[in-house]
């Protein structure tokens, strides 16, 4: 053949596949390493979503408790308008609305939203995991919804994960079948595993696979941090958001041996004698068990594989992943009740909580957790409970990546609190950790939360307020909204949340007094004046 004549050829044939993809790409069709997608244009807007993807083969039969395999190749087209189903979990939280196709085993799926005009665009790509104490939560929450990020030039993705005890048992036999005597953390392996695909797949949506940024609320924020001390995940990300939580103090994973052991007693009281008879058990029956009192909650363990070693110590080692850190946490993640219990908030009842928690440091603890007077004992008992809670473990991860990293970390403190609840909400409450209590009969209603309730900062952050129906949102929410979730798009998009037009937030100091961003309606950077507090807490691990 003439060689001239090959290269005119092999030209034009390149130029009808490009003609081909940029054609496929503008009928929502997308073509990815299973097959074809066939996603939605979203109403009004420009945004492109395909939901419903599978990142894994179904972790069902004999793959229940196994790190997720690749999913299989489809024929045809496959349709991509609407969520998968939602992983197996009870309804603990009342603040979840699930927008997902029912519940199921079945449920390693994910979702994208992009603003791209072609595959050939190389946008920058949010993963975000939700939260719900790796018990609950899912993908299809309208408070994770992409559609806002994407229309600020994002390729936004929400990513499901094996819950509970399908997510999280551990046992000697699932220890024994592993080629590296790991078991557990099954529901971290179907992130990574989403992360891959995401490197694998994104630019088939326009976005660039070196330009991902993992985030992630409360148990999804555990997840970040863990994505970060992980070798795994090492090169699947390049930056990382953190919203109230780390696995430096809030679910931090425990030893394996210990978590065999809960495993096997979990399954010994449901008189299930081998692992056999506990993979046979219907999906809705394990469920069920999980429900039982007494039953563990099921959390991360230090397995040999996922973390080859107590990520604890990667941390303080300073081995994590270095890149740049948005992190921070809201002013009222807890209530004070959780410390002071039905007691009245006074003096000496504030006393009394500190010598029950603190027995051999309590006048320590009441040296940096100092009130005055009565007056002053529920907002500072509301600080103590909010620490042990879960700001404590923020502000570590926060320290630690300062300490070590050569990049930047930006550190806020949400302080805004939310509006009432809409009058058709009839007698709902908020509940403690951001939850909606539905009650029946004449229940007073629970005291107005005295700032930013833990969760409260998801929709702003994601820009989400629309689809919330149940609070009475005002000028001021959409204002702090529109800072909020402008700071986190900048960040994704740069490394940096400040631009033009936005209140300067400064990187915490790698050597003077560190600082962060307060923000509310008045947005303001303001100097860490609370070091004593998280030195305290760091010398009693126990008590916290």
């Amino acid at each position: 053949m003439n060689r001239k004549f090959g290269w005119v050829a092999f030209g034009m044939a390149f130029l009808q596949t490009l003609e081909v993809s940029a054609a496929a790409f503008v009928e929502n069709k997308v073509k990815v390493s299973g097959g074809v997608l066939q996603g939605t244009l979203e109403p009004g807007s420009s945004v492109r979503s395909f939901k419903g993807i599978p990142f894994a083969q179904p972790p069902v039969g004999e793959l229940r408790w196994k790190p997720p395999l690749a999913p299989k190749k489809w024929d045809g087209v496959r349709p991509a308008d609407k969520f998968g189903p939602r992983a197996m979990q009870r309804a603990i939280f009342g603040d979840m609305g699930f927008r997902s196709n029912g519940m199921s085993e079945d449920c390693l799926y994910l979702n994208v939203w992009t603003p791209a005009s072609s595959d050939k665009d190389r946008l920058p790509v949010l993963v975000y995991f939700y939260g719900g104490g790796f018990a609950a939560g899912d993908g299809s929450e309208g408070r994770y919804d992409g559609e806002s990020m994407a229309r600020r030039g994002i390729v936004a993705v929400t990513v499901n994960y094996r819950l509970n005890v399908f997510g999280f048992l551990a046992h000697p036999e699932l220890s024994k079948e592993s080629p590296r005597h790991a078991s557990g953390n099954y529901g971290l392996f179907d992130q990574t595993a989403a992360l891959r695909w995401v490197h694998e797949n994104i630019e088939a949506f326009g976005g660039d696979p070196k330009q991902v940024t993992i985030a992630g609320e409360s148990a999804g924020s555990v997840s970040v941090s863990a994505h970060m001390a992980t070798p795994l995940s090492r090169g699947l990300f390049a930056l990382a958001i953190g919203e109230s939580g780390s696995l430096l103090g809030a679910l931090p994973p425990g030893p394996l041996e210990a978590a065999e052991a809960t495993g096997l007693k979990f399954a010994t009281n449901n008189g299930a004698s081998s692992l056999a008879e506990l993979r046979a058990l219907p999906a809705e029956k394990l469920l069920e068990m999980t429900g039982k009192p007494g039953t563990p909650w099921f959390s991360l363990t230090v397995d040999g594989l996922f973390f080859p070693e107590d990520p604890a110590k990667v941390f303080a080692a300073g081995k994590q992943e270095k890149v740049p850190l948005l992190v921070g946490w809201n002013s009222e993640e807890m209530n004070y009740r959780m410390v002071l219990g039905p007691s009245d908030p006074t003096m000496e009842n504030f006393q009394k909580a500190l010598k029950r928690l603190y027995p051999n440091t309590w006048e320590q603890a009441a040296k940096v957790y100092s009130a005055a007077n009565d007056g002053e004992v529920t907002q500072v008992a509301t600080e103590l409970a909010s620490d042990r809670f879960i700001s404590f473990s923020t502000w570590r991860w926060a320290d630690l990546q300062n300490k070590y990293s050569p990049d930047p970390v930006y550190r806020y403190y949400y302080a805004h609190p939310r509006p009432a609840m809409k009058p058709e909400m009839g007698n709902a409450t908020p509940g403690l950790a951001g939850g909606v209590n539905r009650n029946a009969g004449n229940t007073p209603p629970a005291p107005p939360a005295r700032g930013a309730v833990h969760s409260a900062e998801i929709e702003y952050a994601m820009g989400n307020l629309r689809l919330n129906n149940v609070y009475a949102w005002t000028t001021d929410d959409f204002k702090v909204s529109e800072l909020m979730q402008s700071y986190f798009a900048n960040f994704i998009k740069t490394g940096n949340p400040n631009a033009k037009g936005l209140p300067e937030w400064p990187a915490m100091s790698k050597t003077g007094t560190p600082s962060f961003m307060r923000l509310d309606v008045d947005a303001r950077a303001q100097p860490d004046s609370n070091a004593e507090r998280y030195s305290f807490l760091e010398q009693n691990p126990d008590k916290r």
